[in-house]
């Protein structure tokens, strides 16, 4: 696989994606081995999160196919835009996980969770690697220890530092805006304009980062 500009940026988008979205996914993996003894505790979130993954690639190929259909690629490019609008958009989400007290138990909740919770992750990512399955595994492969070790850490920063969700925003916004302007109709459509895909793009950012920010604010002046 030829290592170009466009591969290194796919690759860092998925990266920055699944970390950004993954925030939730390592409390899951904190709540759900809460209650095993200590040396269970690395084996479950070590099976958990592996078996996590391959259902993870798995449903990403079966997304980059799905996607292959007509204007399914401009509906997940806006339904992107809506995840990164609610990304960055204040939310109070009660996370409620069973702990699991057996480590068939732990490793369960860590895998269904992680699917319930991870399809924005899962339409993220077949949009930001542009039907290369190889780009995601690379990506999930350097992405999810960061989330499993670093998972405190993480979530102490995006509380921390907004810039880290705006910047996540920014990301799944250019990766919409991908998927919508490789729409075949709109590619077409936008092929003898080439400036209005960068128009496009950079519009579509601005509109999620903005609104974003409105309603942040808007949020904090009502409190």
């Amino acid at each position: 696989m030829e290592i170009s500009l466009d591969t290194l940026i796919a690759i860092v988008n998925i990266i920055v994606i699944d970390i950004i979205l993954g925030g939730d996914n390592a409390v899951v993996i904190a709540l759900a081995c809460r209650n095993l003894p200590e040396r269970r505790r690395n084996k479950a979130i070590i099976l958990g999160t592996g078996l996590a993954v391959i259902l993870r690639i798995l449903l990403t190929a079966i997304m980059l196919s799905l996607l292959q259909i007509p204007y399914l690629l401009f509906a997940g490019g806006i339904f992107l835009i809506y995840i990164a609008f609610k990304l960055i958009a204040d939310k109070e989400d009660d996370i409620n996980i069973k702990s699991g007290t057996t480590l068939f138990g732990a490793v369960r909740t860590i895998v269904i969770a992680d699917l319930i919770m991870g399809l924005d992750n899962i339409l993220g990512i077949a949009g930001a690697s542009h039907g290369n399955l190889i780009l995601v595994m690379i990506g999930l492969c350097v992405s999810v220890p960061i989330i499993i070790w670093g998972s405190k850490v993480i979530l102490v920063a995006m509380d921390h530092l907004p810039a880290l969700i705006y910047l996540g925003g920014g990301v799944l916004g250019y990766t919409a805006a991908e998927m919508i302007i490789h729409e075949p109709s709109i590619h077409d459509l936008l092929k003898p304009f080439p400036q209005a895909k960068a128009v496009l793009t950079v519009s579509i950012i601005i509109i999620i980062l903005l609104l974003g920010w409105i309603k942040n604010n808007s949020i904090k002046s009502t409190r």
